[in-house]
């Protein structure tokens, strides 16, 4: 749980650079695949400290993934809208309404439900056509994000959010999937799904930092990293509660992910400086 909640520190930290980074540079193709985009952003130094940042939480993730369930680090990694939020406000001396202070309240609150609520992660490794299911997910999402693209703008924040999101998810659960880096692993499925979903979900994510309604985005890129991996842990993977514990896990997840969404505005970035840096 520790290092759940350092992945979020540092995702949600991560987030207020790279979403300055984004505003500051010109777009790219247009395209919600832009990678023209995200070189530009890569030349910041905002961007690559945030770029640090997030490997830094990806390595914290996995060590989550493999010692609590998933609805549980997915839970985690949503409440890093709530860091966003104070970082925000410390950094760049954004006010944060009583209701929003309230919210990361309640993030907080839910979170400390889920810790006492989870059991150990499930034991369940997933059968062979989980792993290509998610493969399959990660293409869709590479998928989607190109026909985004063509979207009116609000529409547009909504589906590159979600596929967003969903691309975060398959990451989650392929961790999950993979035993062990090794010459075995180059057939599991699932270490494609992690490298094609989580190289998406970045793309995705900084062509919606970048134009439209990011708040939108957010909110669909929190339902999609938290419910469906959720779903795949309990169903397909074993994950349970502690006995007798069930409704305090339901209930905390569900506050948590309330509470993150009440904090999407926070996806939304400063207005970019005069001269980029």
């Amino acid at each position: 749980m520790v290092c759940a909640l350092g992945a979020a520190v540092c995702f949600g930290t991560a987030s207020v650079l790279q979403a300055m980074a984004a505003r500051a540079v010109e777009p790219g193709t247009g395209s919600g695949v832009d990678t023209a985009l995200l070189l530009r952003a890569a030349r910041q130094w905002r961007y690559l400290l945030g770029l640090a940042l997030d490997a830094a939480g990806f390595v914290l993730q996995i060590v989550a993934l493999k010692h609590i369930p998933i609805y549980t680090v997915g839970a985690a990694l949503a409440a890093s809208l709530a860091v966003t939020a104070v970082v925000s406000a410390w950094l760049l001396h954004v006010r944060l309404s009583g209701a929003e202070w309230g919210a990361v309240g309640v993030v907080c609150a839910g979170l400390a439900m889920l810790g006492l609520a989870s059991g150990e992660e499930g034991s369940g490794t997933g059968s062979f056509g989980l792993k290509l299911g998610l493969l399959l997910v990660a293409g869709l999402v590479l998928l989607v994000g190109a026909v985004a693209g063509g979207l009116p703008d609000r529409s547009r924040a909504l589906v590159l959010g979600l596929a967003a999101g969903t691309g975060f998810g398959v990451v989650e659960v392929a961790v999950r999937l993979i035993d062990d880096i090794s010459l075995s692993s180059l057939t599991n499925p699932a270490l494609y799904a992690l490298l094609l979903g989580g190289g998406a979900a970045f793309l995705l994510l900084t062509s919606a930092l970048q134009r439209g309604s990011v708040t939108t985005a957010t909110a669909g890129m929190v339902i999609g990293e938290t419910i469906g991996p959720a779903v795949v842990g309990v169903v397909w993977l074993g994950d349970r509660t502690r006995e007798g514990l069930t409704w305090l896990a339901v209930l905390g997840f569900a506050v948590s992910v309330a509470g993150a969404l009440l904090l999407t505005r926070f996806g939304e970035p400063p207005e970019p400086d005069a001269a980029p840096a």
